[in-house]
């Protein structure tokens, strides 16, 4: 059986069970969406079972196709590290890195060298600050933020970089609403939060802390966040250093509160397998050298 089923027939059939999507799984294999309809209808016909089934508003994997999912991915990936450890005997560093982050301009910087440095490595990159679990599957890393206690995954988290935080409010908006002094008079004060990365609506202080705040401006942006902050929209919690020069002349005011806002953290997320892939682990060291420099 196995002579008559070809490779990209499975990783085709595994990006759509992960996506429950044709056009989603081609732009992440980077093929016409034709190409992956047509791969798993091939895998279908040789194996003579529906594995997904198709309607117009949704797809549903089958028993089989749940059958085959769970048994080709942990083989898929011990193949795609079989080759990795092979290519690693030749004289530079290869292979396809597939990456989520932030848009942020260090990152750019960092991401652009490592692959000046090591021209054989392809590079995919997603820029999204809060990736839906299914979506990382196809990745060999994440980035993104976080603060506070981590939610349990099968991710391994190291942490890249740490801002501390504070709490601040520019002076108009003192006109109209009093100082806090505590969270439970800051949690009836005008908000300014995330939308969804950072787990949404709650503030996270230490002490494993967390409040729920009034909010009718809600962003995933620090920029718009501290843009609003100073139009008087709301208090915002925002790291120290990005909001320093505003505190120093004035028009944002830093809030003395009875707890500190968690530190926003910058997290690398990657495959919880024993050793992670060499070409991951570079780029994280490339990553942290430049930070350091």
């Amino acid at each position: 059986m196995i002579d008559k089923i070809e490779l990209r027939w499975l990783l085709s059939f595994q990006t759509v069970y992960q996506q429950l999507s044709f056009k989603l799984a081609a732009d992440q294999l980077q093929l016409p969406t034709s190409n992956v309809s047509r791969h798993v209808a091939l895998l279908e016909q040789q194996l003579n079972v529906r594995l997904l089934e198709r309607t117009t508003r949704k797809m549903i994997p089958t028993a089989a196709g749940n059958q085959l999912y769970r048994s080709i991915t942990p083989l898929i990936q011990a193949m795609n590290d079989v080759l990795e450890d092979v290519s690693l005997q030749g004289d530079s560093l290869s292979g396809h890195l597939k990456i989520i982050m932030p848009d942020l301009p260090f990152l750019a910087e960092s991401i652009a060298d490592f692959c000046s440095l090591h021209p054989k490595i392809k590079l995919s990159c997603d820029t999204q600050l809060n990736p839906t679990e299914g979506m990382l599957e196809g990745f060999d890393l994440v980035l993104r933020f976080g603060r506070g206690p981590l939610e349990d995954s099968g991710w391994v988290a190291k942490e890249i970089l740490r801002w501390s935080s504070c709490v601040v409010v520019a002076p108009r908006l003192l006109e109209h609403h009093p100082l806090p002094h505590s969270l439970d008079e800051l949690r009836k004060m005008p908000c300014i939060t995330s939308l969804s990365v950072l787990q949404g609506m709650p503030w996270r202080f230490k002490q494993n802390q967390t409040i729920q705040v009034q909010s009718s401006y809600k962003v995933n942006s620090g920029n718009m966040a501290k843009t609003a902050a100073l139009k008087g929209l709301g208090f915002a919690i925002l790291p120290t250093h990005a909001c320093q020069a505003e505190i120093d002349n004035g028009s944002l005011i830093q809030i003395d509160l009875n707890s500190e806002p968690e530190d926003l953290v910058l997290y690398a997320f990657y495959s919880g397998r024993k050793y992670p892939l060499e070409k991951v682990k570079v780029f994280l060291e490339h990553l942290l050298s430049g930070l350091g420099d």
